[in-house]
């Protein structure tokens, strides 16, 4: 590939950057990246690139363009791209929901541009790029997203590019994308900031200092909650029809584990603490985790 342009160089942003460089797929690799403060921080890193302050020569230079900035982004900066994209230039990105964000890419990029969404299932909950990692695609899944004007040769160059990264790829549509990603992220996180929150209002009407006594399971679930607060704002609104559809499902099973310990339904509740214990042996059979107690902290 000749040369890249990296839209938005936080933590996904320069992880792209930093694994581009390192693997030597692209000859060039151009940034856009708005915010001074991670300006100042990419200049520091001292990592190769060419920093940009418009459009015009990274995209006329770029046979691949991936957004990295939250959703609500991308309307401003397709306008920004769209008078100087010609038919060299594969367009995608890294956003955690597709059909909302599919709808506007519909709406407001030029005609004949070519898109072809991705999603890398990577990332922390901290944000910025000093947190950038080079490795942070081995090993993850990359879902590229498929309608019916995809095409192979876009494809095939996307997975390629993804599997350079250490990624393994799968393909899929942008609602089955949005349905499996509703439960195994998007809830999950939904769950975390409540729970915190929930602890916070605990704290605060009962007057006691618990936060300092935080057991493991509040601990975990505040790495989550530490999350930048303006991609998950726009991952809710942008699939919230799934998320709500997750809620609701959510709230059926705490309501029936609410049953059984009003009840003291021993039989009931061990079947659910049981099966629902399995998941953890799948998810390190399938290699998503490793089979170390406490995350493998020491």
């Amino acid at each position: 590939m000749k040369n890249i342009f990296i839209i938005g160089c936080g933590l996904l942003g320069s992880s792209l950057l930093r694994a581009i460089i390192k693997k030597n797929i692209s000859k060039k690799v151009f940034i856009y990246e708005k915010s001074k403060s991670n300006l100042n921080k990419i200049k520091k890193l001292k990592i190769p690139c060419i920093l940009v302050n418009d459009f015009q020569h990274a995209v006329t230079n770029s046979n691949l363009i991936i957004l990295c900035t939250p959703m609500s982004e991308y309307k401003n900066i397709v306008l920004k791209i769209n008078p100087h994209l010609t038919s060299k230039n594969l367009i995608t990105d890294v956003g955690s929901s597709k059909v909302e964000s599919f709808k506007i890419i519909k709406k407001y990029l030029k005609k004949d541009a070519i898109w072809l969404s991705s999603h890398p299932i990577a990332g922390s909950e901290v944000s910025g790029p000093e947190h950038g990692k080079a490795d942070l695609f081995v090993n993850r899944w990359s879902i590229l997203i498929k309608d019916k004007n995809s095409k192979k040769e876009h494809l095939k160059l996307l997975n390629n590019f993804w599997k350079k990264l250490g990624s393994k790829v799968a393909i899929m549509t942008a609602d089955k994308h949005d349905k499996i990603f509703s439960i195994t992220s998007h809830l999950p996180h939904l769950i975390a900031y409540n729970l915190v929150k929930s602890a916070q209002d605990f704290e605060k009407k009962q007057k006691y200092s618990l936060i300092k006594f935080s057991a493991g399971g509040l601990r975990d679930f505040s790495r989550i909650a530490a999350s930048n607060e303006i991609m998950w704002r726009d991952i809710f609104f942008n699939n919230n029809n799934n998320i709500i559809k997750a809620i609701e499902l959510f709230i059926k099973n705490l309501n029936s584990f609410k049953k059984d310990i009003q009840t003291k339904n021993n039989k009931s509740i061990l079947e659910k603490l049981i099966q629902t214990k399995g998941v953890r042996k799948k998810i390190i059979k399938l290699k998503q985790d490793i089979n170390k107690p406490d995350f493998g902290r020491s």
